[in-house]
């Protein structure tokens, strides 16, 4: 009479078994945007240890297409069972529901933020042999050019052409936006001398710096990044001109609770291993904490903030 006792239990609470067995299976960590970006990088830094602490394996798959919308709106249809995450960035989780007019997801009600991992800024870049030493040399040619200084982006209403927007406004100039479709093509012409300047996420570009292909004007970050100190931010003359590119890992809204809190101490123990975050500030992140239970006021306050930004620089998407 017992064992039947136990089968019975089993079938009155399911999902203590469920719970229990999280993961039976892979986890797939998708990343809305192509190899090479900035969550890419991330994420195949974290997925072995991520995998290994969560004693499953972790995969990381990349689903570009319409600036992240197509990965993103894949997550958010997912099965709520853990097994389907998305390690994105704050130009799609942030920015794309005012750019868009129709995104194809909520952020809010769509998804649950589960972790911060940490931000990263970007960095202004021309050619080593360019005239543009400093920030200083480019608001000046600007000012006797309005409008014809160009700078390359990701596309209209990334963060790196907001970047340039933003710049605008707070030092009284007009820069000539380019969108590329990618960031990549953008810094591919600066680097052949087609286009003079561009924004890029600090981990993209980097490897650039370091061998002198490209030359770094300035950070957009409130501080110097420890990766990179001697590059100046562009906060040292305009305060308000700061913007990181932060990565942050969401599943889809409805994940039980008992599931969310294993991801979500999982990932805590993977960020504190040394090697991982070694590996995160060589590539230029900062690693400053947001406890979890902040995570959803901190991501109503983004939106709201690059809200305003959107509006001022007037770009829209269908």
């Amino acid at each position: 009479m017992k064992k039947y006792s136990f089968f019975f239990a089993l079938f009155i609470f399911p999902h203590l078994s469920w719970g229990q067995s999280f993961p039976n299976r892979p986890v797939t960590v998708v990343v809305p945007h192509a190899v090479a970006g900035t969550n890419d990088i991330v994420g195949r830094i974290l997925a072995p240890s991520f995998g290994e602490v969560l004693s499953g394996s972790v995969l990381i798959e990349n689903r570009p297409g319409a600036a992240g919308n197509i990965g993103t709106q894949s997550v958010a249809r997912a099965p709520k069972d853990g097994y389907t995450l998305l390690l994105t960035i704050n130009s799609s989780q942030a920015i794309n529901p005012s750019l868009y007019k129709s995104p194809g997801f909520d952020p809010q009600a769509d998804f649950t933020f589960l972790s911060y991992i940490g931000a990263t800024p970007y960095v202004l870049v021309t050619q080593p042999n360019s005239m543009y030493k400093t920030l200083a040399d480019v608001v000046n040619d600007a000012k006797k050019k309005p409008g014809e200084i160009a700078y390359g982006s990701g596309g209209s209403g990334t963060l790196n052409h907001l970047l340039g927007v933003m710049l605008g406004v707070s030092a009284n100039i007009n820069l000539l936006h380019i969108p590329y479709k990618g960031a990549s093509p953008a810094i591919n012409d600066v680097l052949g001398g087609q286009i003079p300047l561009a924004f890029a996420s600090l981990p993209s570009v980097l490897g650039f710096i370091k061998a002198g292909k490209l030359h770094p004007i300035a950070i957009s970050s409130a501080k110097r990044s420890s990766s990179a100190p001697d590059i100046p931010t562009m906060a040292e003359t305009y305060p308000d001109c700061i913007g990181e590119v932060w990565v942050g890992l969401f599943s889809p809204a409805g994940v039980s609770p008992e599931t969310t809190k294993k991801i979500q101490d999982a990932m805590a123990k993977t960020m504190q291993k040394n090697d991982v975050r070694e590996k995160l500030i060589g590539q230029g992140l900062d690693l400053s904490p947001i406890p979890n239970n902040k995570l959803s006021d901190y991501l109503k306050e983004e939106l709201s903030r690059w809200a305003k930004i959107v509006k001022t620089s007037g770009a829209t998407v269908d």
